[in-house]
């Protein structure tokens, strides 16, 4: 029974719902936990040593930085300095995937295309540009830069977690693939939407400088700040950030209702129900020794592995694929290269398809709702090329560099 309840739940989690049923990824994962547990396939007690709470709070505390940035103003900001700075549309294409990149990198990719799909579809409204190579460069640089810190995205917090990498070496790892592919992603948008990018540019102004509550906006940056000094300081990147979050919390400014109504509290629970799901599958008989006998075969091959990694993400989904493998990894002769293979292969995987990651999701949901259509077709025209080249050359860079430590 336990075999069929997270093979459905796995299912559900991959189409991101369950036919007839109104469930999303989060309840979907949650409740195949529970029946789990309510079969015997779980014990409760299992279930609850299963909780990463490093990752969780990780997660939590990001968010909490998030919300304050975005009550100072601070995207809005973004946004209209990038409309102010870009001369020809070319030039905003630039802009566009470098602040996605670099802000992803630092504030999770989900948080920064929600964020910013609105500003652009507003920067292209004004300057009568197609609004479609811009989100579709959102999408792709928002989940490449995201590649290149352990606060990048979520499946990159679950790998920072429970490898104990430090946030200075993964970073090092990782922020050269994570630029190159930067770069990358620009010159395939540019060339398979080149024809939308040559149009007459122009020039209506960079209308009016949005609103900037500058204590809170002080305040968030010196929380950042205050994260950054911790995890050099050698604290845990999770207690750092709690710390961070804490500073925020301390206000007289903002009611706290206020910043944990837009916690993204989804996110936390679907990683709740995957952490117990995955416990459920690592309970099964022979799961252990069928994974193991598989990654260390792929483990040997630099590219099996990597392909793998994408397959799987594309299969499952990028965080129940990380969940999946990350109890063998520390197994594996360089554990630390296939960490990292991991988190480079899982996260570009997400550029693929429409489909790949959340973040593309949501900027094809904030198009929909402003009347703009970014189909499947369109986006697969960069997504596919885009993905193969970037994943070829984090996985070529890793081989060189990422040895056993």
């Amino acid at each position: 029974m336990v075999e069929i309840i997270v093979l459905v739940s796995f299912i559900g989690i991959a189409v991101g719902r369950l036919p007839i049923l109104r469930m999303n990824r989060a309840s979907i994962a949650l409740v195949g936990a529970i029946l789990a547990v309510l079969v015997g396939g779980l014990p409760i007690e299992s279930a609850f040593r299963s909780l990463d709470m490093g990752t969780l709070s990780l997660l939590f505390a990001v968010m909490v930085i998030n919300v304050n940035l975005a009550y100072s103003g601070f995207f809005r900001y973004v946004g209209f300095s990038i409309t102010r700075a870009a001369r020809s549309s070319t030039q905003l294409l630039a802009l566009v995937v470098g602040a996605s990149g670099l802000l992803s990198a630092f504030f999770l990719n989900d948080t920064i295309v929600l964020m910013l799909t609105p500003l652009v579809i507003e920067m292209c409204a004004s300057r009568s540009l197609k609004p479609l190579p811009f989100l579709i460069a959102l999408a792709l640089s928002a989940n490449i830069g995201s590649m290149a810190t352990i606060i990048g995205n979520p499946q990159n917090i679950l790998i920072g977690s429970s490898s104990g990498i430090s946030f200075a070496r993964f970073a090092g790892y990782l922020s050269v693939p994570a630029l190159l592919g930067l770069v990358v992603a620009w010159a395939i948008v540019y060339l398979v939407f080149r024809r939308d990018l040559l149009q007459t540019w122009q020039d209506e102004g960079s209308g009016l400088r949005p609103k900037v509550y500058r204590p809170l906006l002080v305040k968030s940056c010196v929380s950042g700040l205050l994260m950054l000094g911790g995890v050099l300081a050698g604290l845990p990147t999770s207690v750092a950030a709690l710390g961070a979050a804490a500073f925020l919390l301390v206000t007289r400014r903002i009611k706290p209702e206020r910043v944990f109504s837009d916690i993204d509290w989804s996110l936390l629970v679907f990683f709740g129900g995957l952490f117990m799901l995955t416990e459920a599958v690592r309970l099964l008989p022979d799961y252990q020794s069928i994974m193991a006998s598989m990654v260390a075969r792929m483990a040997g091959s630099v590219p099996l592995f990597t392909l793998a990694s994408v397959v799987l993400s594309n299969l499952i989904s990028n965080v129940p694929a990380v969940m999946l493998v990350r109890p063998i990894i520390p197994t594996l002769p360089n554990a630390n290269l296939s960490w990292m293979l991991l988190a480079m292969a899982t996260t570009l995987a997400g550029n693929l398809t429409l489909l790949g990651s959340v973040a593309n999701l949501i900027v094809a949901e904030g198009a929909k709702k402003r009347g703009i259509r970014l189909s499947f077709g369109a986006y697969l025209k960069a997504g596919v090329p885009v993905t193969l080249i970037t994943t070829l050359i984090g996985a070529v860079w890793l081989a060189l560099v990422a040895k056993p430590v």
